[in-house]
């Protein structure tokens, strides 16, 4: 096997649609991988589409089409040999041609092509060409033959295999990319090639699948090497087109996900051989381990735990969109952070969801190096699919090659069949309007099951986020079974709506807020910077996402005026709905045994539900969830209107000690606190009670409830913002520079909520170590602040900078 990367010396121009003039008729150097969104860029043809209203004034794209080209000089095939043009992903409709010949023609970007053109080559210089039409066009054209199928946008992404959230979504914009987007290259090879390996690891076992291509019917032979385990020969007779090895491993080393042991990798090379002579290899490494759904039923109705080599596992999760919009700009070293950011919240489960992509090898390298587990979605997301062809064949053609790759990794953990398709077809009104219309059921509940069954019998399948499998009488967001996400909060209650149900496992809850300062002033320009500015709703792509944030304000808060204010306002309120939810779901172990939230990462700069912003700053609403996903911790939570504590200890240990709990004036000096026995054995959570006499304070609008124990602390209080007599005196501020940055300490003479440094308004490499401290009077932190910068240190006291929930109260009193 010889492989030939073809990345070299590609154009691009425009073909068709309604191209700016500027660019009709220009040709300009491409990008292998990449798409026409990024060599435009690159040739300073268009603006950034993610600044200000640019994402609008490139909606030309849409019904564009455009041409690749490049010049290919290859030796024709010699006697006996294959010469295979090979595509690993083309975005999305597109036709191959070499000197004018048409090669083939793809529709799905989802998977890889492969072409045999050795009866093609002339061993002279060659046009080899890809051609790309509309994808939106395409999509318009193919509904109108199978039909309209319900989904929430205007273009109808559901009827073409692009990444869903490349037309839109209510947090990322409107680009339709095209482009070469995956690796192109030439593989020349004889007799026989490997089409596919997989390794599928449990626990002590390793079964390999290989899948051989032929140009020969001959004997062959594909040795298996397993790390420091040996080497095992697997015959695979000239009849057969494939083979599998079935290997014992009762000491292989166990790979845990993060927080309960090693993550430990074993190396596995495949070697395909033809008389002793070497025609193709395959290396990747495996993690040994087993893995479950835990779906048993019990007095609530049914389970829903993921257990790992036989330990259950409390789910602190996060829903993962592509990192990037551009999907071509995204590298290992890229990934690699937002998925550190991830496990540095306490996360240990990424959720890829269905609107995206089937994520890259090097997402999964890394997971599988960090012990991060994932959940991978089939891209299937928010709308009805056709069962018919041709999206029928498109689908199962993708989903076969998709799971076979990622097949080694271990930290993949679940798949699942599609996001809120099942609760779509239920709750949306779908059902008039498809009529006798397929709307993916059978993808659903026959067809991936089948394939999963066929090609990874080894991990657990769920039907649908949310679904209630095994119970057709049950509505799929039941909280009783499966999964389920809870949006009610955000869209039409208060984030305290949580309250009022007990999932089993939730999927999807989040609240949104707008990015740091410093990426928002970086997309829209200072004249922009209010509510009801074009630009600042451009980058606000929920429906009614301004009034949502304003109304769950006004449950807690005064809405700041001030758009500053309101900034940080917003943040302050998902970083409290963020914390408030995940209490709650953590309080409810083991009956709830899952909480992904919505969302990690943001691929742009938008106002949305992310904990980490489109420039990757974290929000505070990051320091929320981290604290809140500690391996142990220490909160409020409510039951039955009453205030108690729930104590989690997610570690190996038991946790014992005493809970030190008390009532603290707002200008005073906590009381003598009463001492709760605390014991949680390990992996568990505990509620404890609220010793009575401290649930009734004299002064409710000027006092904080106080527990805390080996460090760890929690405060609740007894009324909303708006009613909380706060003393809005600015603390006092000392700077000390520091290497690497500034230690800021900040000193309380009362009680002071939510304290936080905004530091990227400072320097906008600036970083901060936490976020959302209360000190009681007379108590101190120290803020240690990371930045390359020079700064005046008089500008970390700035009350744009300094901020807390203190200053933003109407009612605050001194």
């Amino acid at each position: 096997m010889r492989k030939t990367e073809l990345h070299t010396g590609w154009t691009v121009r425009a073909t068709g649609g309604p191209v700016p003039q500027e660019i009709t008729g220009r040709t300009v150097p491409a990008t292998v991988p990449g798409t026409v969104h990024t060599d435009l860029l690159d040739a300073g043809l268009i603006p950034d589409p993610y600044l200000g209203e640019n994402e609008a004034g490139l909606a030309w794209f849409h019904r564009s089409s455009w041409r690749y080209d490049t010049v290919l000089r290859a030796d024709p095939a010699a006697p006996g040999e294959r010469v295979d043009l090979v595509f690993d992903g083309l975005d999305t409709v597109a036709s191959i041609e070499l000197d004018g010949v048409e090669i083939g023609r793809t529709a799905n970007m989802h998977r890889g092509y492969r072409f045999d053109i050795g009866h093609l080559l002339t061993g002279k210089d060659q046009t080899l060409t890809v051609r790309f039409a509309s994808a939106l066009e395409y999509a318009e054209r193919l509904q109108k033959e199978i039909g309209e199928r319900p989904r929430p946008y205007p273009h109808p992404f559901n009827a073409v295999r692009k990444m869903a959230c490349s037309f839109g979504w209510d947090w990322g914009p409107d680009l339709q990319t095209a482009g070469i987007w995956k690796p192109v290259r030439l593989e020349r090879w004889q007799t026989a090639r490997l089409a596919s390996v997989r390794p599928l690891a449990t626990r002590t076992h390793l079964t390999v699948a290989v899948d051989v291509e032929r140009s020969a019917d001959v004997n062959l032979v594909a040795e298996v090497y397993v790390g420091e385990h040996g080497r095992r020969r697997l015959p695979i007779p000239a009849s057969a087109g494939s083979a599998t090895v079935e290997i014992d491993l009762p000491d292989a080393p166990a790979w845990w996900p993060i927080g309960y042991g090693e993550q430990t990798l074993v190396p596995i090379t495949v070697k395909l051989l033809y008389q002793g002579e070497n025609l193709d290899r395959f290396d990747t490494r495996v993690g040994f381990r087993d893995v479950r759904l835990d779906e048993t039923p019990d007095e609530h109705g049914n389970a829903f735990t993921l257990v790992v080599n036989d330990q259950p596992i409390f789910v602190l999760g996060l829903n993962w969109i592509p990192e990037d919009h551009l999907l071509t700009r995204l590298t290992r070293t890229r990934l690699a952070a937002a998925v550190d950011r991830a496990a540095a919240a306490n996360a240990n489960l990424l959720r890829v969801w269905g609107g995206g992509i089937w994520e890259s090898d090097d997402f999964y390298d890394v997971c599988d190096e960090r012990g991060v587990l994932v959940w991978q979605d089939f891209p299937l997301a928010c709308a009805a699919y056709s069962e018919e062809e041709p999206i029928r064949t498109e689908i199962l053609a993708e989903a076969r090659e998709n799971v076979a790759r990622l097949a080694p990794h271990p930290s993949l953990i679940l798949w699942n069949g599609g996001n809120e398709n099942i609760w779509g077809h239920e709750d949306w009104g779908w059902k008039a309007a498809l009529g006798d219309l397929t709307w993916g059921a059978r993808y659903y509940y026959e067809d991936f099951p089948a394939l999963l069954a066929a090609l990874d019998p080894t991990r657990p399948y769920h039907p649908g986020s949310p679904s209630s499998p095994g119970h057709p009488e049950a509505h799929p967001n039941d909280d009783r079974y499966g999964t389920r996400h809870e949006w009610e909060a955000w869209n039409r209650e208060d984030y305290t709506f949580h309250d009022q149900f007990v999932p089993r496992f939730c999927s999807e809850f989040g609240w949104q807020a707008p990015p740091a300062w410093a990426t928002l002033t970086s997309a829209v320009d200072t004249a922009d910077l209010r509510k009801d500015s074009a630009a600042f709703l451009l980058h606000q792509k929920a429906e009614d996402g301004n009034g949502k944030l304003d109304r769950g304000l006004a449950h807690h808060m005064p809405v700041p005026s001030d758009f500053a204010d309101w900034h940080w306002a917003t943040q302050l309120n998902q970083a409290r709905a963020t914390r408030h939810a995940v209490l709650h779901l953590r309080s409810h172990a083991p009956r709830t045994m899952g909480s992904i939230l919505w969302q990690l990462n943001d691929c742009w700069p938008v106002t949305s539900w992310a904990v980490v912003d489109g420039a990757g700053r974290l929000k505070p609403a990051y320091y929320a969830l981290r604290s809140a996903y500690a391996p142990r911790g220490l909160g409020f939570v409510m039951r039955a209107g009453v205030p108690v504590m729930v104590a989690f200890n997610d570690t190996s240990s038991a946790w014992s000690g005493d809970v030190a709990v008390g009532i603290s004036d707002f200008s005073d000096s906590p009381g003598s606190p009463i001492l709760v026995p605390l014991e949680v054995p390990a992996r568990s959570v505990r509620l404890l009670q609220v010793p009575s006499a401290l649930l009734t304070p004299p002064d409710p609008a000027h006092s904080v409830l106080v527990a805390s124990v080996d460090g760890v602390r929690a405060t609740h209080l007894f009324a909303e913002d708006f009613d909380l007599r706060y003393d809005a005196t600015p603390p006092a501020v000392t700077v000390k520079p520091v290497d690497g940055g500034y230690a800021v300490t900040v000193s309380a003479s009362s009680y002071l909520r939510d304290l936080a440094l905004l530091v990227d308004r400072v320097a906008p490499d600036a970083t901060v170590d936490d976020m959302l401290i209360d000190l009681l009077p007379g108590e101190s932190h120290t803020f240690s602040v990371t930045t390359s910068a020079t700064v005046d240190p008089s500008r970390f006291a700035d009350p744009t900078v300094l901020r807390s929930a203190n200053s933003l109260s109407s009612a605050s009193a001194g």
